[in-house]
């Protein structure tokens, strides 16, 4: 017995829908009688027979705070960064329009707040509207000026 002289049919002929009463599946081909449902290129997404649908039934999470989307985020390690890489020159004042211009931070950030995760390796002097409090430590302990701006 080889695989070529066996007899049996492995693939199991469909059948197509919509030739005659005689074929079973005439007609209305197996959709029913009228309807939504049994016209073609319709479908019900995410309807579940009337049972609330599950993008309905889980609870929103979370706030998209729309006052924080113009404050640009940086943290003192990409500050660093940018010194020791010296995009930025060590004695120059960091603010935000220095570090626009030399395109470091977007053009659509009207505010600056500098964060708290990074060594300082340089001392310089900052100029932000908002800072963390471990920012600022780090800053003065290492030689440098903070200035809060206030608009």
């Amino acid at each position: 017995m080889k695989l070529n002289t066996i007899n049996i049919k492995l693939k199991k002929n469909k059948k197509r829908l919509g030739r005659g009463i005689g074929s079973s599946k005439g007609k209305t081909s197996g959709r029913g009688h009228k309807g939504q449902k049994s016209r073609s290129g319709v479908a019900i997404k995410s309807f579940e027979g009337g049972q609330m649908p599950l993008y309905r039934r889980l609870p929103k999470r979370g706030l998209k705070s729309l006052k924080n989307r113009d404050i640009a985020l940086i943290n003192l390690a990409k500050i660093n960064d940018i010194i020791s890489k010296k995009k930025i020159l060590p004695n120059t004042r960091i603010s935000l329009p220095n570090l626009q211009k030399s395109n470091l931070i977007n053009s659509k950030y009207t505010k600056l707040k500098i964060l708290g995760d990074g060594v300082i390796k340089e001392k310089f002097d900052i100029e932000a509207n908002f800072i963390s409090k471990s920012a600022k430590e780090k800053i003065e302990k290492s030689g440098g000026k903070v200035t809060l701006i206030k608009k």
